[in-house]
This record gives structure tokens, sequence and C-alpha cells, in this order.
């Protein structure tokens, strides 16, 4: 495909994209440590001196 074709974003475009990307990748983190917290407190720290 042509370069021609393609459209460019603009600044403002590429800065509301990457602000997105940014708040989806602290709402990821977030959610993985409220998992691993529940994970935590739900089978206490015993989960930790289990054999594998």
């Amino acid at each position: 495909m042509p370069d021609k074709d393609r459209v460019k974003p603009t600044e403002a475009q590429l800065k509301a994209r990457r602000s997105r990307s940014i708040a989806i990748a602290l709402a990821l983190i977030a959610f993985v440590v409220i998992v691993y917290l529940g994970t935590v407190l739900k089978l206490g720290p015993a989960v930790f001196s289990r054999g594998m």
C-alpha cells in the first residue's frame, strides 16, 4: 500500500494515543496487584511456603 493512501495522525492524536496506552497499562497493573493481594489474603501467607 503506497504511503500517500495512509492517514498520518496529528501530534494531538499521537499524544492522546500515548495517554490512553499509559492509562490502560496502569489499569492492568492495578488489576494484577488486586488479584495478587486477593490471593494472598484468601490463602494466607502460607501460600509462599507450600511445595510445588
